[in-house]
């Protein structure tokens, strides 16, 4: 049976008192993904609490930043099952959210989500980071790019910075030990017209899991030659 009892008193923690709306929609997109899951490959997390501790809680920390307020322009990269973007959409619906992922078999799945949530300002789009980035239409378009990939930071922000217009930011969800890794990032976040504005470091309700938030400030444009193409920001960070 379907409940979302544990990120219901989470989010109240978390100062998120869910309406009636956002938590049908929650409920939808909880079974509609354990479904999904059945079929193919989104998610190893499949425990009832875990899910909304591990996916649904954990996305939605990312209000504490206070960057989502009045319908910015959000792209999440490597969204993989719609982690943080879908959440944030449910929580925030005003966002104008784009969900983006290598993965086709994935998008399919999130555009099944986003029809029957009935989303508006909503698209997902099967694509790489490191092509898009490049492209006039969402190269420095957004007001806040997410991101929970499995990246090094500094891998990370070539693949993300490009995508925000200066004055926005970049918010990379971490885990708890982040100081070498942004001591290995620092160049690469200057080099592409980033800094480093705030480290939340969190306790995830109702758990003992501590997350990072990485609030990285875009201050100046991106060079044009980033990100570089051919798997480079991978294989040879900044």
């Amino acid at each position: 049976m379907i409940n979302i009892d544990t990120l219901i008193a989470g989010s109240k923690e978390l100062g998120i008192n869910l309406n009636e709306r956002s938590i049908s929609r929650f409920k939808l997109f909880k079974r509609l993904l354990l479904e999904w899951n059945e079929k193919m490959n989104i998610t190893s997390i499949t425990d009832n609490e875990e899910v909304d501790i591990k996916h649904l809680i954990d996305s939605i920390t990312l209000l504490s930043t206070e960057l989502f307020n009045s319908g910015e322009r959000v792209i999440d990269i490597g969204t993989g099952g719609g982690f943080p973007g879908i959440p944030l959409k449910i929580v925030k619906e005003n966002l104008d959210m784009m969900l983006l992922d290598s993965l086709n078999k994935r998008i399919r799945f999130l555009n099944e989500v986003i029809n029957r949530l009935e989303f508006k300002d909503i698209v997902a789009i099967h694509g790489r980071a490191e092509e898009l980035g490049r492209r006039e239409e969402y190269r420095e378009n957004y007001d806040v790019v997410v991101s929970r990939a499995v990246a090094t930071l500094n891998t990370l922000s070539e693949y993300c910075l490009p995508f925000v217009k200066v004055g926005g930011h970049f918010v990379s969800m971490k885990g708890p030990n982040v100081e070498e890794e942004l001591a290995e990032a620092e160049r690469a976040i200057r080099i592409l017209g980033g800094k480093v504005r705030d480290v939340k470091v969190l306790t995830l309700p109702l758990s003992d899991i501590k997350h990072s938030l990485i609030v990285i400030e875009k201050v100046m444009e991106t060079p044009t030659k980033y990100p570089r193409g051919g798997g480079n920001p991978k294989k040879k960070p900044l």
